[in-house]
């Protein structure tokens, strides 16, 4: 039986480097991807909704009843893989979910966000690209952003450029300055927060009994 959805939002669903996911499109304004930095404010009950969030995900093994929808439900090993690379993290849609509110949790998630938007954008209709490119431009690149990410002047202006005739790979050199962003940075302090350490020792208490 698995535990009912909190109503705390979520990330977008954008497919990530290895799997494929329905792309939620960034569409105008509102609830979107462009909304002001000013939502970054976090309600006091943040804490106690992300550990609902991942109790949420742990199997209930309750009057010997065995779930068999196992693939929907975390694993042990699954969620120890995710300390073996950023990469691997982010291969796994719950892995995203998590990170994404680590990254809430330190005011950063427009990293995680514009890294999704990119791989959606890679899979984007060629009709299609100029429209996307300059929604994400301007969500995240434009150094009046609302969630603007933090690369080098070099790199701001050369995506500017490419987006006037955009390609699929025009934001990949803005992607993987925040990639590797990530992977030096924030997912360090990931691996040792109490986000993922208690997610890993529910899991495996839970695997005990």
């Amino acid at each position: 039986m698995r535990a009912a959805a909190i109503s705390m939002p979520k990330l977008d669903k954008m497919p990530g480097m290895f799997f494929s996911a329905n792309p939620k499109e960034l569409k105008g304004t509102g609830h979107s991807l462009l909304d002001d930095k000013t939502q970054k404010k976090r309600p006091k009950t943040f804490g106690m909704d992300m550990k609902a969030y991942l109790r949420s995900m742990i199997p209930h093994l309750e009057s010997g009843m065995k779930s068999s929808k196992s693939r929907d439900i975390l694993s042990t090993d699954e969620v120890m893989q995710w300390s073996q690379s950023l990469e691997k993290l982010l291969a796994n849609q719950t892995g995203q979910d998590v990170f994404g509110n680590f990254l809430k949790s330190e005011f950063s998630e427009e990293n995680i966000e514009f890294w999704l938007a990119c791989e959606d954008y890679k899979k984007t209709e060629s009709d299609l690209l100029h429209c996307k490119a300059e929604k994400i431009y301007k969500a995240f690149v434009h150094s009046d952003a609302a969630k603007q990410i933090n690369i080098d002047f070099h790199t701001r202006e050369s995506t500017a450029k490419k987006i006037k005739a955009p390609t699929p790979t025009c934001f990949d050199e803005a992607q993987k300055v925040i990639y590797t962003l990530m992977e030096k940075d924030s997912y360090p302090r990931f691996l040792k927060s109490d986000i993922y350490l208690n997610l890993l020792n529910d899991l495996q208490v839970n695997s005990l009994k």
